[in-house]
């Protein structure tokens, strides 16, 4: 189970995908998250980038956590695509991101 909400996941997709002007605000929100929440994160990230398999969530998590060395928001912030691998990863894991990004879009 991940331990952040889909809606969470969701802001950072649409943020990531307007990095030129909301990297601060993203930055900002990542930070703010907790560590397990950010641990999940990356976790989701690296399903959706196929470093694991969706049965290896756990690992994916205790690896995150195990080798976390720079910040949780640089780390996100230096991945290409960033936002088509946590939206992967969430299909992967059978959750979606849609209709949370379409309510935030119309700013719910």
């Amino acid at each position: 189970m991940i331990d952040i909400s889909v809606r969470k996941i969701a802001q950072v997709i649409l943020m990531s995908r307007e990095l030129d002007r909301a990297e601060a605000e993203l930055r900002a929100f990542i930070d703010r998250l907790t560590e397990e929440e950010q641990v999940s994160l990356v976790a989701v990230m690296w399903i959706g980038r196929d470093s694991f398999a969706r049965d290896e969530l756990e690992e994916a998590k205790a690896t995150a956590r195990d080798e976390a060395t720079t910040p949780t928001a640089d780390y996100l912030l230096g991945t290409p695509h960033l936002s088509d691998h946590l939206e992967n990863g969430l299909d992967e894991l059978g959750l979606s991101a849609v209709d949370d990004e379409d309510d935030l879009m119309r700013g719910g």
